[in-house]
């Protein structure tokens, strides 16, 4: 067995024959670049094929891996792209099941929830996978909780993504949970991508966002980001863009996915977050840094947009001093 670098934990990566390289492109460029801006490595990054021999990409590129399944064997993380059609191979399962009974993490980006469920690993649990796939996966595995419109779900030891870049927002939130949000973030500013967006958001927007006009909200969404702390109204921000309240609201729907009072809410959440994790103020004083006004509106906020209590994401991210 390799030794760990550093603590650096192990990520594998399956692949296939007509393997999406996007999707494991997305793996690749989260857990396998070096990242000389850390003092140590993140993370140690292995191919695994499940079929021997070279093997073909969409596209025609052709792969060599790292080895076969048994590099699962000694995974922390288990990422599984999109599948390439209905049925996976059983010893792909079999291996996907050793690794989550022995403590493995598993990670699928778009159709990858497919191989997940077809290895009975989400049976009672939430996911998602591509909008366009879910009926079908409905009514395949009746045993799993699918959820169509979110980005990703957060099970615990398993973690399902919608469609394609969806993958990168399960990814940045992987490591967010494994090395706190300054890390994900500084990742993300090295793939140019914004820093991380909840697992709730819409996984498509009805309405395309086309080139910059003087409609695009972009100067506002940054204004607002800058004054999280002060009292913002709806009508604030739809004046800022030279907007009546109605037109903004329609604009803002388009252009975000969600409405302006429930990014509001997400940015602070968001704001909050890092507050947390790289000081130790208590709760009060991090809701009025945020613009909640009390620690009883954080608390609440917090729950419903991660889930957990503020106290106990300080408590795996944060200081230890942090105050409650």
């Amino acid at each position: 067995m390799e030794p760990k670098l550093d603590g650096a934990r192990s990520v594998v990566c399956v692949a296939y024959d007509d393997l999406s390289l996007f999707e494991a492109g997305i793996a690749s460029e989260v857990f396998g670049l070096e990242r000389p801006e850390f003092e140590h490595p993140l993370y140690r990054f292995r191919v695994a094929q499940i079929e021997p021999g070279m093997l073909r990409s969409r596209g025609g590129l052709q792969l060599r891996a790292d080895g076969g399944l048994g590099l699962l064997n000694r995974a922390d993380l288990v990422i599984v792209p999109g599948w390439r059609g209905t049925d996976a191979p059983e010893a792909l399962q079999r291996a996907l099941r050793r690794a989550h009974a022995r403590g493995a993490q598993l990670l699928s980006i778009c159709t990858g929830a497919f191989v997940l469920a077809e290895a009975g690993l989400l049976d009672g649990l939430e996911a998602t996978t591509h909008w366009r796939y879910v009926p079908a996966f409905r009514e395949r595995f009746p045993k799993v909780a699918w959820i169509a419109d979110v980005l990703y779900v957060d099970t615990g030891s398993i973690v399902t993504s919608a469609g394609s870049a969806a993958g990168i927002d399960a990814c940045l939130h992987v490591v967010r949970r494994h090395h706190g949000s300054a890390v994900a973030n500084l990742v993300a500013r090295t793939m140019v991508t914004p820093p991380h967006r909840q697992a709730g958001q819409a996984q498509f927007i009805p309405m395309p966002v086309g080139p910059a006009t003087r409609s695009s909200l972009g100067p506002v969404l940054d204004w607002a980001r800058a004054r999280l702390d002060k009292p913002l109204r709806v009508g604030d921000m739809a004046g800022r863009a030279a907007m009546s309240e109605r037109n903004f609201l329609r604009h803002f729907s388009a252009q975000v996915g969600i409405g302006p009072k429930e990014w509001l809410r997400r940015e602070r959440v968001a704001a909050a977050q890092a507050l947390l994790e790289r000081s130790s103020q208590r709760l009060e004083a991090v809701a009025q840094a945020v613009g909640f006004g009390s620690a009883a509106a954080l608390r609440a906020a917090f729950r419903q947009t991660i889930g957990v209590p503020p106290t106990l994401h300080r408590r795996q991210f944060g200081s230890r001093e942090g105050g409650r």
